[in-house]
């Protein structure tokens, strides 16, 4: 066409018609080209070149140098092949004309156009029947076709789940939704396209196999085989120039199998088939003198011998209806009568049928045959439709709706402002058909599951996975889960099915990611020890067992760790083990008990009570700790290890520091309830803190109780032989100690009050003070060597000790 001077070429489908127009624009320029359609008329005032869809090219071909008619083929198919046929007999160009088809069609061209010249083109390559295969044997770059939406949303459902996805083209798709799925597999982020008969005509596919799911459709009429030249115009999909194909039925799908005959095979694969011995001719040029003149020309016997009477279409269908109907007495005249009829050519683009489409018309001519669509109520009926909400069969019955609207907006003797309705019908149902796009794709594609399915079998160091925000792992931005701490965990959306591959291509990609993280790791620790485990963001990275002190814990890594390269793991590793002897080293005076617990210089004795003082992580009551049996001549070895004896305890005063305590307990060395701040007092509880004693209704630490029994030893001292002293509360009082609670902490010491007797009634002065009286403890800290009872804990412990 481009060759010629001008030209028009007719197409059976408007997305083909777009296809084409395109690559005009591209070759001449915009001005020169032009689109009409039914929903959509593109015609710059210098056209010279014009893409339509058959129904809507000029029937004589228009003046044009150049006219061609595309699958010329469908002059003889029930519905629209009148149409086909009155342009294969008039559409001419001035210098060229050309009818594109299938050579079936050569019997017919040769008894009604006995001049025409005919060329044929061999297929390049070569389509061989493969027999059934299983949904989960097709191979990539396949074509699943189904006669029916449910089989459709079926096969592609299972697609979903096995494969990742599949595209989805039905007739009932707007051209631009078609266009978009049918690049979801151009593309090739789908390997798979589910389809109707839609694909066998106008797309363009890279498919090397077509699987048909069955060998039956219902017509319009009744459910029937497809003939062979339907079969062969699908199966033709596969393949491209030189590129081999295949095709076959699907199996496994329930109920009986589709099968091809063996002469069915034959001719597919060798492109022989029955020509055509009949095309379907409806009169193109009736008489609008009456409705009833208008009917009898529509249904008239063809003029010539091969051309038979085309089966009633709807269009002629609902102008028989609205015949009928009171609202068509009133039309009069050939104006009239034509403008009738371009109502009822209306394309019924909701496939609802005859009946009700019939009323839509109906409703329709009731404005139109008293002049305009006024362009409010035009605009109204296109807001209504525009809703991108819904489900996949809502939003095909919008775009159908709509695709009627911009057919009558395209009308300039129907409709006010015709160019603005039309914009606007154009823009919602490019709205529409981008949320359907969108339904499909999110319903039956399955992305991250079609990713991992092409690069599950490749090298790990070419699968494109990352860490993104919020610990995300992600292939190809697509979230396959996240990494809780350095544990991979499946995104919890994903189904059964699909766990084992996601955890697959996790296997292949998380060391690389773990290693990466393992670096930031130990370059910027940020660990947290917690009840004798050392975490990182929450999440426990290894456990603390007894080590050689402890300040040198053996630390156990957990078994998430074993998936970090050995490199950066031992990184890791001694990272944490640098922390952990900063945050542990408050409790050097405790590694010093224990290194004396080695020394030779310390007797059985001596090395008993480090023990225990040991196991009560720096302190002990005085008459658990066995100082009865310690010689004295070992105190001093003792008390320069920082241990105190007092009066009722025997502990190490570094440990009871607020950052001995917190790594004692962060460690996981002493389980008992901390006291962060370690302070002087605190109430007394079931469950006293590491440190403390009870004192009545209060808990005072133990080196704030020593300090308070021996400024009561020291009074009692200056007391010489006096048997009763006072003592001064103001000491214990200002640690926070109540007048009770002093008075029996120093009861547990051995020391007991008299309380004064009360000021007589009537009597003036201060009270006279409490008297005191002290008995010592009936354990004595004998200088000799203790004589140990058979069977007590001290002489277990001085056994294992020896």
């Amino acid at each position: 066409m481009c060759g010629h001077s001008s030209g028009a070429i007719g197409f059976p489908l408007r997305l083909l018609a777009r296809e084409v127009y395109d690559r005009v624009v591209r070759l001449k320029g915009e001005k020169a080209a032009a689109l009409i359609t039914g929903e959509e008329r593109i015609e710059p005032k210098d056209a010279r070149y014009f893409c339509c869809t058959a129904e809507a090219m000029p029937r004589l071909g228009g003046g044009h140098a150049f006219v061609a008619l595309d699958e010329a083929q469908l002059s003889a198919d029930r519905e629209r092949g009148h149409v086909f046929t009155d342009r294969f007999l008039h559409a001419r160009g001035r210098e060229e004309t050309m009818l594109l088809g299938s050579s079936t069609l050569e019997p017919m061209v040769k008894a009604l156009i006995p001049k025409a010249e005919i060329v044929t083109r061999p297929r390049f390559s070569t389509l061989t029947h493969a027999g059934a295969k299983k949904l989960s044997r097709l191979p990539p770059r396949s074509a699943v076709v189904a006669f029916s939406t449910e089989q459709v949303y079926a096969v592609a459902e299972m697609l979903r789940r096995f494969r990742g996805g599949a595209a989805v083209v039905m007739g009932g798709l707007s051209p631009e939704t078609r266009n978009k799925q049918v690049a979801l597999f151009q593309s090739g982020e789908v390997d798979y396209i589910v389809a109707t008969d839609a694909i066998g005509m106008g797309l363009n596919l890279d498919v090397t196999h077509v699987a048909f799911a069955g060998l039956s459709k219902f017509d319009g009429v009744r459910q029937r085989r497809l003939t062979p030249p339907e079969m062969a115009q699908i199966a033709g999909r596969a393949g491209r120039h030189q590129q081999d194909g295949s095709f076959g039925t699907l199996s496994g799908m329930g109920g009986t199998s589709p099968e091809f005959t063996d002469e069915e095979v034959y001719a597919i694969e060798e492109h022989r088939f029955a020509p055509l011995t009949a095309l379907y001719w409806r009169e193109a040029e009736p008489r609008f003198d009456s409705v009833s003149a208008l009917i009898a020309d529509l249904e008239s016997a063809p003029p010539e011998p091969g051309l038979v009477r085309a089966p009633e279409a709807v269009d002629l269908a609902v102008l028989k209806r609205l015949a009928e109907d009171p609202a068509a007495a009133d039309v009069r005249g050939p104006g009239m009568v034509r403008r009738l009829w371009e109502a009822c050519s209306l394309p019924d683009f909701r496939q609802s049928g005859p009946d009700t489409h019939a009323r839509f018309v109906a409703r329709l001519w009731q404005d139109l045959a008293r002049g305009h669509l006024g362009a409010d109520y035009v605009a109204a009926r296109i807001a209504e439709l525009d809703r991108p909400q819904g489900d996949i069969d809502t939003l095909q019955g919008r775009i159908a709706a709509i695709r009627s609207w911009a057919y009558i907006a395209q009308r300039p003797d129907w409709v006010l402002a015709r160019d603005e309705m039309a914009a606007r019908a154009r823009a919602v149902e490019a709205r529409l058909s981008d949320a359907l796009h969108a339904r499909l794709t999110e319903r039956f594609v399955n992305r991250r599951t079609t990713i991992l399915m092409k690069s599950i079998g490749n090298d790990a160091a070419l699968l494109p996975v990352s860490l993104g925000e919020g610990d995300v792992v992600t292939v190809e931005d697509e979230p396959i889960g996240h990494l809780d701490g350095f544990r991979f965990v499946v995104d919890p959306r994903a189904n059964h099915s699909d766990r084992r591959m996601l955890l697959a291509a996790a296997e292949k990609a998380l060391p690389g990611l773990l290693a990466e993280r393992a670096r930031a790791v130990a370059a910027e620790p940020a660990f947290e020890l917690v009840a004798g485990e050392v975490r990182w963001q929450g999440r426990a990275l290894a456990h603390l067992e007894p080590g050689p002190a402890a300040t040198r814990p053996r630390i156990v890594p957990t078994r998430e760790l074993a998936a970090i390269p050995e490199t950066e793991r031992q990184a890791l590793l001694a990272a944490i083990e640098t922390w952990l002897a900063e945050r542990l080293s408050p409790l050097a005076p405790l590694t010093a008990l224990e290194a004396a617990t080695r020394d030779p210089a310390a007797g059985s004795e001596a090395r008993a009570l480090l023990l225990a003082l040991i196991g009560g992580h720096g302190t002990i009551q005085r008459d658990r700790a066995g100082i009865e049996h310690l010689p004295r001549e070992l105190r001093p070895f003792l008390r320069r290890l920082g241990v105190t004896f007092g009066a009722l305890d025997v502990f190490a005063p570094a440990l009871l520091k607020p950052a001995a305590r917190g790594a004692l307990h962060a460690a996981g060395l002493d389980r008992r309830p901390l006291a962060p701040d370690m302070p002087s007092v605190l109430p007394a509880s079931r469950h006293l803190p590491a440190g403390y004693r009870s004192a009545g209704e209060q808990a005072v630490r133990v080196d704030v109780a020593e300090k308070l029994l021996r400024a009561a030893h020291e009074v009692r001292a200056k007391a010489g032989r006096a048997r009763n002293f006072t003592l001064d509360p103001a000491l214990a009082t200002s640690t926070g100690l109540k007048p009770a609670s002093w008075v029996r902490l120093l009861g547990a010491a051995g020391f007991k009050v008299q309380r004064s007797r009360p000021l007589a009634a009537g009597a003036s002065g201060p009270p006279a003070p409490d008297k005191w009286t002290w008995r010592p403890s009936r354990h004595t800290d004998a200088p000799h060597k203790p004589q140990v009872r058979e069977g007590s804990a001290f002489a277990a412990l001085a056994d294992l000790v020896r």
